[in-house]
């Protein structure tokens, strides 16, 4: 049942509205001022506020302000009898869902509360999977060397430098970046990821950059690229070992002015991206070979991230196999599968050459071949010890 607040001076309104909402089956609490009011709602978890702006000790205003600075989730619907275009502008640029007149209108109140529910069940819903995504994204570990791993990602996020990270295949470079961005002050823009090595190099510069129409054959329409995607937030150049020279070119040329030009184009586009970049080459190497421009890695590289490989942090096997336990359980839709501290042990001394992904899917198979319970017996025979 959801829980309505009533916070106005006036008993006989407060009575009417209780009247009115306790009718259509909500709980319904009051406070005889604003004060008594930001009392409640710090302790009420309360969906919706019927809160008056004319109130003694505390107005609606400031208690509007202080449940936004003390994080309350609570939708506000500010009353008054005072009702003004400057007070409703107000009330909404602070954060108040709705402003209705005294006396209110009974159908607009209604549509007005239901409303403001709906708005109340999405940003619960939003922040439930929020939290799901970030614990999918969660970087699992207590090893020495994935400790050091997130004291760097904690005192890099907040900033705007650039990051470039390596590491071998299936070791959760994707990981990092989608940490660096969640803890920046970007979190609240787009992350756009972009594979490198899975786009044709006649490809990549639109796909980096857009095009306009009638840039080549195919180009039948305006494409925006992902670098305009991602303005204001972050750009993931995920395995940039493979970009072809001439896509490195314009990246360098992107970086340096913080301008883009799409293919087919002649207008500069300004753009806000933070540029963060992963790989599994040795790109000092491929500097070497003429097959990596060597001022695109400086700009790139201004902090360095090295995600080791899982045979070097054995020791976190535990913990990631519970991870992973729980995660392919609501995957499945099913309960979780237990598995016997023997079998995890075993487990790490396993030759890890596919990293932290192999492991998943070995822990995906013992899952699918066992019983409910994975054994020593059932490890030996399926994760190929």
């Amino acid at each position: 049942m959801s829980k309505i607040l009533i916070i106005d001076d006036e008993k006989s309104i407060r009575n009417t509205l209780k009247e009115i909402l306790e009718y259509e089956k909500y709980e319904i609490e009051e406070a005889k001022d604003g004060e008594e009011g930001l009392e409640k709602l710090k302790v009420g978890n309360f969906d919706v506020a019927l809160c008056d702006i004319k109130m003694p000790k505390m107005d609606g205003i400031e208690v509007l302000k202080a449940a936004t600075e003390l994080g309350i989730n609570t939708e506000f619907l500010m009353i008054s009898a005072h009702g003004t275009i400057e007070n409703a502008v107000e009330a909404t640029k602070i954060g108040a869902f709705d402003f209705i007149p005294k006396p209110p209108d009974l159908n607009r109140l209604l549509l007005s509360v239901r409303n403001a529910l709906d708005k109340s069940v999405l940003v619960t819903e939003t922040k439930i999977l929020k939290k799901r995504i970030n614990k999918k994204y969660d970087i699992v570990g207590e090893s020495g060397v994935i400790a050091d791993v997130k004291e760097t990602i904690e005192k890099v996020a907040p900033t705007e430098a650039r990051v470039l990270i390596t590491g071998a295949n299936g070791t959760g470079k994707e990981l990092v970046a989608r940490w660096l961005h969640e803890k920046s002050a970007r979190y609240k823009g787009p992350m756009v990821e972009v594979n490198c090595a899975a786009i044709p190099s006649d490809l990549i510069e639109s796909e980096l950059f857009g095009h306009e129409k009638g840039a080549f054959t195919s180009a039948v329409k305006q494409r925006i690229g992902k670098f305009e995607q991602a303005n204001g937030g972050t750009l993931f150049l995920d395995e940039i070992g493979d970009m072809s020279l001439s896509a490195q070119a314009k990246v360098l040329r992107a970086l340096q002015e913080s301008k883009i030009t799409r293919v087919g184009g002649d207008k500069q586009i300004k753009v806000d991206v933070r540029v963060l970049a992963a790989t599994n080459k040795n790109l000092k190497q491929a500097i070497a070979d003429n097959e990596f421009r060597e001022d695109l890695y400086h700009r790139l590289s201004v902090i360095l991230i090295k995600v080791p490989p899982l045979n070097d942090r054995l020791d976190d096997i535990p913990l990631l196999v519970d991870k992973f336990l729980q995660d392919i359980a609501v995957d499945y839709n099913s309960a979780i599968t237990k598995i016997d501290e023997e079998a995890v042990e075993l487990l790490k001394t396993k030759d890890w050459t596919g990293n932290i992904r192999e492991l998943r899917n070995v822990v995906e198979r013992l899952i699918i071949m066992s019983d409910g319970l994975i054994s020593v017996d059932t490890v030996k025979k399926y994760a190929d010890i």
